[in-house]
């Protein structure tokens, strides 16, 4: 059930994204007098799933979930139509339109999507609000793994800065550190503050780590409930018991307390506990799978999260914003891929990475927050100066309007074919990737 929720988002956040794209270019034609002469979703190569026809337009849903297109009337697109072509130029074909026109309507696409992304964002700050655990409530410290470590961070850690700024919301710190390429952290010890140096070479293991989490807050581990069938539950702890040991070894916190657990598969233990005032000692069988089947207590017990309220007027500057850091964030995350030390390119994936990224619950706050940043993707991905990309047509409409020389159909059909080939290459590179992991896992 939680593969079919997250396949479920994955199609409806890719529907909608490709409908918005393409309509960026369907309006742009129609403004332009330009004809449309089919409005897909997704690819029909042989058939389509359904499709009518209204006015000029044949509207459809193709069964190839790669995209989506409009087939613009004189104009060389991935449909590879070049019957219309071989026919004398119409003034309602795009090849008729002047270069400015044309270069409007190929930019129409990542617009809507850079559009669609603030739209998001300021819904999101209407209904929601923002909310964040600020970097300075995170009283208990944090919690590192292994990874974490070779930086010289120890549990119980408090990042004051990175790079000595300080990072209002905790959780955009990883963020921080990798896309800025941070070279300091200072933290608070024992009382004391230490600079810690990030040494050279660790962004790279950082980014085939492919997690977020080798920095996490260290909470206290408090009986918020239980699961069914909780091995907990009837050895006799009751809600709000605070765990302290196991077998005498400290568990004060969740990750010390799961972690210790993992130790004792099949064993009987003895877990201390404080019950309100009183100390108490339990005896319980650790299941096979390494939990008491024990759900902790909210983070917001134990931390003040900062949230923000905003009116429609307020959170359409905010969503503007927000869209704008988007754009930055992804641009810094395409450089990594770029860079032969960090070797990023390794970690890129396709529809399964991009599925799995979806909770596994229906949660609309994510849903809309991972929309947004698709969109944001897309705009970015397509204006890159690759023939059969938006950005390919826009870099031979630029060379049209500097030099006032028009490439001719047939370049334009060649540079269409190597545009296509370059990213079925790394359409199949990217999903190849995913395929691996699948089985390394």
């Amino acid at each position: 059930m939680e593969i079919l929720i997250k396949i479920l988002q994955f199609f409806l956040s890719l529907s909608i994204l490709v409908i918005i794209h393409e309509l960026g270019h369907f309006m742009a034609a129609k403004a332009f007098k330009t004809r449309v002469e089919k409005f897909y979703l997704f690819f029909n190569p042989w058939f389509s799933i359904f499709k009518f026809k209204y006015g000029e337009t044949e509207y459809g849903l193709g069964w190839l979930p790669l995209g989506g297109y409009v087939k613009i009337a004189g104009m060389i697109d991935e449909s590879m139509d070049k019957e219309q072509l071989g026919k004398p130029p119409q003034p309602w074909e795009f090849r008729s339109k002047p270069p400015w026109q044309r270069l409007i309507i190929m930019l129409g696409g990542v617009t809507m999507n850079i559009i669609l992304a603030i739209v998001i964002y300021i819904g999101m700050l209407v209904t929601w609000g923002d909310e964040y655990l600020p970097t300075s409530e995170v009283k208990y410290g944090i919690k590192v793994d292994s990874l974490a470590m070779e930086i010289g961070l120890r549990d119980g850690d408090k990042i004051l800065t990175i790079d000595n700024e300080y990072i209002e919301n905790f959780n955009k710190i990883p963020e921080k550190i990798i896309l800025d390429d941070a070279k300091t952290i200072q933290v608070e010890r024992d009382g004391q503050m230490i600079n810690l140096q990030i040494p050279d070479g660790f962004l790279a293991k950082l980014i085939k780590h492919k997690s977020l989490d080798f920095i996490s807050v260290r909470v206290p581990f408090e009986v918020g409930d239980f699961t069914k069938n909780s091995a907990a539950k009837e050895a006799g702890f009751q809600l709000d018991d605070k765990m302290l040991s196991i077998n005498d070894q400290p568990t004060e916190y969740f990750f010390d307390f799961f972690n210790e657990l993992q130790n004792h598969k099949n064993e009987e233990i003895t877990v201390s506990l404080l019950r309100g005032m009183d100390s108490i000692k339990i005896n319980v069988t650790v299941p096979e799978e390494g939990k008491l089947g024990i759900y902790r207590k909210p983070l917001e017990n134990y931390f003040e999260f900062s949230k923000v309220s905003y009116s429609i007027g307020e959170a359409i500057p905010a969503g503007i914003v927000k869209a704008y850091k988007g754009v930055g964030n992804y641009l810094k995350q395409l450089r990594l891929l770029f860079n032969p030390e960090i070797k990023a390119y390794e970690s890129v994936g396709g529809f399964i990475t991009i599925g799995s990224i979806f909770p596994s619950e229906w949660h609309w706050p994510s849903f809309w927050t991972l929309t947004a940043f698709l969109s944001i993707m897309l705009a970015i991905l397509n204006v890159l100066p690759i023939p059969a990309l938006d950005g390919g047509h826009v870099m031979f409409l630029m060379y049209e309007i500097i030099t006032r020389r028009k490439p001719s159909d047939k370049f334009m059909e060649y540079a269409q074919i190597t545009g296509m080939v370059l990213l079925f290459a790394l359409l199949i590179f990217a999903n190849g990737n995913d395929i691996v992991k699948l089985f390394q896992n």
